[in-house]
């Protein structure tokens, strides 16, 4: 199932626009504000657990997600988490924006207790060393099978591996504090004639990182 952040190498959404000289880190002052204000619930509520946050964005709605900027949608997130993990009421931020633009709505109560999750990380970043051996080796061709942050564009098919990185938290159970399961990721080359059509120029490619269990050999 496609996520709604997936869209890479979907057409209609132009190109991505290049930084300007000197442009500044946040458009707007309230966009530091949110950047801040998603970094500190992500340390209180997930011990810095960046995928549960990727998953999170990747459960907003359509409108939420591409219909409130960037940092909109760090806000939606930082809310709908804050919301799961009893911290928050449900619409208590709507109520609060509505009572201060000057509305008389009443404030849903706060939750009884927190329901934050019960997770630790094993060691700090996401980086980790596992004795299993790759299973795949550069030159080895390989078929992209399914995966929580592989990109759709290259599901179903073959590529070839360009290199061997180090191991890595799995993000499918990370995001949802079901473990970490480190396991090797890879470089995969895909020309762009074996993602798009027989007409695409073979000597055009791109690259993809990719975790172990979303391969098979080909």
């Amino acid at each position: 199932m496609a996520r709604v952040s997936d869209l890479g190498g979907t057409p209609g959404h132009g190109r991505v626009p290049a930084p300007e000289p000197g442009e500044p880190v946040f458009g707007e002052r309230w966009e530091g504000r949110a950047f801040a204000l998603t970094a500190f619930t992500m340390g209180r509520i997930a011990g810095r657990n960046l995928e549960a946050f990727r998953e999170t964005l990747d459960g907003l709605s359509p409108a939420e997600y591409h219909g409130s900027g960037y940092y909109g949608r760090w806000l939606h997130a930082a809310e709908a988490m804050l919301v799961a993990s009893a911290i928050l009421a449900p619409g208590a931020v709507d109520a609060r924006a509505r009572r201060l633009a000057g509305e008389a709505v009443d404030e849903p109560p706060d939750p009884v207790a927190p329901a934050r999750p019960d997770y630790a990380p094993t060691a700090p970043g996401s980086l980790r060393t596992i004795e299993a051996a790759p299973a795949f080796a550069p030159g080895d061709a390989v078929r992209a099978r399914e995966g929580a942050r592989l990109p759709g564009y290259v599901r179903g098919h073959v590529g070839t591996v360009a290199g061997v990185r180090p191991a890595h938290v799995l993000p499918d159970t990370h995001a949802v504090f079901a473990g970490e399961n480190p396991q090797h990721v890879y470089t995969v080359r895909f020309t762009a004639r074996q993602l798009w059509d027989e007409g695409s120029d073979e000597a055009v490619a791109v690259t993809v990182e990719l975790f172990e269990t979303y391969l098979e050999r080909a």
